[in-house]
């Protein structure tokens, strides 16, 4: 959005007062998001009075506007122009019918079938020296607890040739780090060519000048090939770092959510990956609360998250979510179990965190410098390969000199829960 916006003469301002138009990027994946979507619409809603700011459209765009626009239409008439996951690319045409007050509707929401190239035009508002690549949009997995399907639409697939020279772009620009996402990664390609997938993707990513590190998001356990665990083993840029959702480890559990995998293949699929590349950074998220989730099967979840020791791992608390097969199973658990299993697997996985960390302290680590510290310009801080942007904690350098994008060699000399400490080394 920002990109057309840039070329159609729109120009960014820092302070909301100056704004006379407000694009709120909205989530609706969980309850929280929700309440944060909205809260922030109305704070900005205050910036339509003229004795405040400058706004003239204030716009709602991405997932809730894309699940509940006909409903908040009524709701929110503070907004404007609500614009679902799949219009992004009409965000000039629909300000510009806006002002000439020619729009017969504020809502525009379709089935999503969008996806950019290559050719669109992008601004990376990362650090420069990082970037998110998207493969794919939409997902075809249909697991019972998740609305992605319905807010994004089905598979999607850009092909490796406009990938590529998107990322070439982005390297001719500065990026050093290619962050590789989408909903499902795993999937990638299923709906184009052989040429298309991802073991050919990362191939020709390798080859470009000025990425150094690739790291990979969203990787389903249940299609890991050889191929791709083959290419991470053996690369010097793609990160020994992977995100992998696995959600449960129960059987019973991951039938009910309607992942296609037992705990056998599951568990055999991580320690496969884990012998044929050692020290692999795995990253997970796993759901406690399901309905029907016994004792047997938390107890179960909790074993297996001690034995195979995950780097990082988010725990998040099962809640109904409207639209989602899961809504309707029976055997709920009470909010006073699901709190106290959350907890549980918190305080496992903090003190499996701290020992990972505890590891690291004495050996020599690459390091991408991010800037100064936020507390104190008189440290710096930085991430080492097993630490995804946002959310994995950060190496602290106490000592010596680096500038925002460097990559430089650390010695660990403390460490914390989630964070280390280190000085730069020759």
């Amino acid at each position: 959005m920002l990109g057309y916006l840039g070329l159609d003469g729109y120009s960014i301002v820092q302070d909301p007062k100056e704004a006379e138009v407000i694009i709120v990027n909205t989530c609706s994946f969980v309850e929280a998001a929700k309440k944060e979507s909205i809260e922030t619409i109305l704070d900005f809603a205050d910036y339509k009075d003229p004795e405040v700011g400058s706004c003239k459209a204030l716009v709602m765009a991405g997932c809730m506007a894309q699940r509940y626009s006909t409903d908040l239409e009524d709701s929110m008439p503070e907004v404007d122009l609500f614009i679902g996951t799949g219009e992004y690319n009409k965000i000039t045409t629909l300000l510009k019918a806006l002002k000439e007050n020619s729009l017969e509707k504020k809502s525009f929401v379709e089935i999503p079938k969008y996806i950019h190239t290559d050719l669109d035009p992008r601004v990376n508002t990362s650090p420069g020296y990082m970037a998110w690549l998207k493969v794919s949009e939409g997902c075809n997995r249909n697991c019972t607890f998740c609305i992605i399907p319905t807010l994004r639409g089905r598979l999607r697939s850009r092909s490796v040739e406009s990938l590529v020279k998107e990322a070439t772009k982005l390297a001719e620009s500065g990026v050093k780090e290619l962050n590789i996402i989408s909903q499902d990664l795993s999937d990638y390609g299923v709906d184009l060519n052989d040429k298309n997938d991802l073991h050919q993707l990362l191939v020709e990513l390798e080859k470009i000048n000025g990425i150094e590190w690739i790291r990979l998001f969203y990787y389903y356990p249940d299609d890991l090939t050889d191929e791709v665990i083959d290419i991470i083993a053996n690369s010097k840029k793609i990160c020994s770092y992977l995100d992998m959702p696995v959600q449960h480890f129960s059987s019973h559990i991951l039938r009910k959510m309607n992942r296609k995998i037992s705990t056998e293949a599951m568990m055999s699929k991580i320690k496969d990956l884990k012998n044929r590349i050692p020290g692999i950074f795995l990253r997970t998220s796993v759901i406690v609360g399901f309905p029907g989730e016994t004792e047997e099967d938390f107890e179960l979840l909790k074993e297996k998250i001690q034995e195979i020791k995950f780097d990082h791992l988010g725990v998040f608390k099962y809640s109904d979510e409207e639209g989602t097969p899961a809504i309707k199973l029976s055997e709920k658990l009470s909010e006073e179990i699901i709190d106290q299993r959350f907890q549980e697997i918190y305080d496992i996985q903090k003190e499996i965190s701290f020992e990972k960390m505890q590891s690291l302290v004495g050996k020599k680590l690459q390091v991408l410098v991010e800037g100064s510290h936020p507390d104190t310009e008189l440290l710096i801080k930085g991430r080492h390969v097993g630490q995804a942007p946002d959310i994995d904690g950060c190496v602290i350098i106490n000592d010596g000199l680096a500038y925002p994008g460097d990559i430089v060699n650390v010695e660990i000399t403390d460490a914390h829960d989630y964070d280390l400490v280190g000085h730069i080394v020759t």
